[in-house]
């Protein structure tokens, strides 16, 4: 008992009764309830089953003999646990007929409840026929498929919630709102939630008062009303969603769920439009001819061509000090200041929102020298105070308003970093699925495109990806790196990710000092900061010291010799592979083939610490666009 959260009885009665007891289980009543229950047989081999019917637990045990069971022992134990049983729902039914008479006077005597209850005003719905008990607690009520009420659930001014004791929950719900109109029916699972989908909808909405209560309640119900809609709870830990996806599995019946974190009532209160949310969003699943769909255009819209496409996730990330900020401020001045192109590629004008979490006095700099820079009067651009958790319903609310409050909606809007906007470890799978799913809602909420700045890891190979948890990249449309200049090797932009277009080919940029018109420190001396200029890619020779050169040799010798594959367009060598060149070809030993092909190894270390290759897979793929562009063509010439 102590084990699964009861507190047991001071005594046990090896009777082969049912006893009940005060289990100390959440939500306990007054000094004479006892929803927890045992019985236990003590002859022969003490067995049983004890369980709490608020806890919604139940056990069956039996003694450790010491020595193995004979048949008759276990015999004996089945018959003593299936008498349990009968006992145990003997003495439920009976709680259960007690509690529904008790709750019908109880009901019976409740007052109508006022639209101004504390718990209403604050949900901001209207009563739709909750009751007041005589201290001043809501009570909604649960009935069964025949209309019999069944129990009751208190909800006091603060929103804590309890059911009658003893009273049938499973399978029990309220229906709000009138079911005889066609349409679709609603099922929520708390009574405010339920009740503001009804208020907005005009649609009657049932109330199954947990999420594991929804599947009980749907298989009730979706028989008499086919057109049937889940509103799952956005919970953290997704209980809500996991039950609801059960029920519309195995019902047929649609499922939605906001966007963020919360439940409808949540999501209204909000200021998102909750009717939009509900209405069905896809037309009814169909299959076409390829010839049909190839004959609808549907080419990618850009904001600036090949680089950042239209209501798309894109994260930009480099190491502390790369110049990332100073690229994405480019793109952003650039669509803000409605400029024709950056870099030779097209722009489309438009809004821009920067939510700049830290260096803002630098920032203000960056954008008066490039305003000077490129003769720009007012950008589009709007700019944060400060950072908040954008993960958070708070955060999310805050950056909500702010938006839009502005005379305009924004095409872009990017959090810079995602570090000091994020709640929570960057490493969690879960937490970046918050954000995301945060994410996900401001792109839809304004029809934008989010981009997300970030920190490369600190380990030399992992330079090229994005710091955290793989689900970042997992959730991109466009994955972004800026490789800081190296001695005269110039900045480089590197696509590592295009979702639904060719990979653009790698930029090359430098940073150029600018004066600051009308700025001055407090010595005189003129403020200057810098903005991004285009530079011609270097010549080979120029970025890559002899050894470089030559394990880049080495590598593309073992792509020849391996068939020469493809990982999305990029070349590819797998280590057997790679290990196989070097021993046929160069003579290497098996042994100091492995160390050569060791991450430090003195082939592979170099190329990766350059971030000329990437793991994956079982090798590498040539991460360097330039070399292989060079390398994909010749072999398409060969």
């Amino acid at each position: 008992m102590l084990e699964i959260g009861i507190t047991p009885p001071e005594k046990i009665f090896l009777d082969g009764a049912l006893h009940r007891f005060r289990s100390n289980t959440k939500g306990e009543g007054g000094h004479t309830d006892k929803p927890g229950w045992y019985v236990v047989f003590g002859d022969g081999v003490p067995a049983g089953r004890f369980g709490c019917w608020r806890a919604g637990v139940e056990v069956s045990f039996k003694a450790e003999m010491g020595r193995e069971l004979t048949q008759a022992d276990e015999m004996a134990i089945a018959r003593r646990t299936n008498e349990a049983r009968t006992l145990r729902d003997a003495e439920k039914k009976k709680s259960q007929e007690a509690a529904a008479n008790t709750v019908d006077t109880i009901w019976t005597g409740c007052m109508g409840a006022s639209p101004e209850h504390p718990y209403l005003a604050r949900k901001g719905i209207k009563p739709n026929g909750a009751r007041v008990t005589g201290d001043g607690r809501l009570v909604v009520p649960l009935y069964d498929e025949d209309g019999v009420l069944s129990t009751l659930q208190y909800i006091d001014n603060e929103g804590g919630k309890l059911y009658h004791p003893g009273g049938a929950t499973g399978g029990k719900f309220n229906i709000i709102g009138n079911t005889e109109e066609p349409g679709p029916l609603y099922v929520a699972e708390g009574f405010a939630t339920a009740a503001t989908i009804h208020e907005i909808t005009g649609r009657p909405c049932v109330v199954a008062y947990s999420a594991s209560n929804i599947v009980p309640v749907v298989a009730t119900l979706h028989t008499l009303y086919p057109d049937m809609v889940i509103v799952a709870d956005h919970d953290a830990s997704g209980v809500g969603q996991k039950y609801a996806e059960q029920a519309s599995a195995k019902y047929g019946v649609r499922m939605v769920m906001p966007p963020t974190l919360g439940d409808a009532n949540d999501y209204a209160q909000e200021g998102n439009d909750l009717a939009i949310l509900l209405a069905p969003q896809r037309p009814p699943y169909k299959l076409n001819r390829a010839k049909l769909l190839a004959s609808q255009p549907a080419p990618i819209k850009w904001l600036v061509k090949g680089w950042l496409q239209e209501n798309a996730l894109i994260m930009v990330h480099g190491p502390s000090g790369g110049g990332k900020t100073f690229v994405v401020l480019d793109w952003l001045m650039a669509i803000a200041s409605q400029k024709t192109a950056w870099m030779a590629h097209k722009v489309k004008p438009g809004n821009a929102v920067y939510l700049a979490g830290e260096g803002h006095h630098g920032l203000r700099g960056r954008i008066a020298g490039w305003m000077h820079k490129n003769n720009v009067d007012d950008p589009n651009l709007w700019v944060s105070e400060a950072g908040c958790d954008l993960n958070t319903r708070e955060g999310y609310k805050k950056v909500v308003e702010a938006i839009r409050a502005l005379p305009i909606d924004p095409d872009v809007v990017t959090v810079d970093t995602l570090h000091r906007f994020m709640a929570g470890d960057e490493n969690s799978s879960q937490d970046a699925k918050t954000m995301l799913d945060y994410c996900a809602a401001l792109m839809a909420e304004f029809n934008c495109t989010v981009i997300l700045v970030h920190h490369t890891g600190n380990a030399d190979n992992s330079q090229h990806r994005a710091r955290g948890s793989s689900a970042w990249k997992g959730a991109l449309d466009i994955e972004i790196s800026i490789v800081p200049a190296k001695g005269d090797t110039p900045m480089q932009i590197v696509q590592r990710k295009s979702k639904d277009a060719e990979m653009a080919a790698p930029l090359h940029a430098s940073l150029k000092s600018v004066e600051i018109p009308g700025w001055f420190d407090e010595d005189g001396v003129q403020v200057t900061s810098a903005v991004l200029v285009q530079e011609d890619a270097p010549p080979p020779s120029a970025t890559k010291d002899g050894k470089i050169a030559e394990n880049q040799k080495n590598f593309a010798n073992a792509w020849w010799s391996t068939a020469a594959e493809e990982r999305e367009g990029k070349p590819y060598v797998s280590r057997s592979g790679f290990k196989q060149h070097l021993i046929e070809n160069l003579g290497f030993t098996s042994n100091s083939a492995d160390q050569y092909l060791k991450p430090g190894g003195k082939i592979i270390s170099k190329l990766l610490v350059g971030g000329l290759i990437a793991p994956h897979e079982y090798g590498w793929v040539i991460e360097d666009g330039t070399w292989a562009s060079c390398l994909i063509m010749d072999k398409g010439q060969r």
